[in-house]
């Protein structure tokens, strides 16, 4: 059985749960290993010692969208000048 997930690493997320997220490419939902699992047993009635198998291939790589910073342009003021035409 081949499955096909998104997996998206954040190490600087705020929660620990953010920072390694797999997840359904066509859902987004996360996958349910367990269930997977059973599927693959034929969720027949019983308890199954398993042997589970994980290749990872990197399929296509993504670069984390970078924060830009944006630069407004404003005019220089001369604060104390404006202070003193208020007084």
């Amino acid at each position: 059985m081949i499955k096909h997930y998104i997996l998206n690493l954040n190490p600087t997320a705020k929660h620990e749960w953010d920072r390694c997220i797999l997840r359904d490419p066509l859902t987004a939902k996360r996958p349910e290993i367990a269930k997977l699992i059973a599927e693959a047993v034929g969720a027949e009635t019983g308890s199954y010692l398993v042997s589970v198998n994980i290749e990872v291939q990197v399929l296509q790589e993504a670069a984390a969208p970078q924060a830009e910073q944006l630069s407004l342009p404003f005019p220089e003021i001369n604060v104390l000048a404006q202070l003193r035409e208020v007084a």
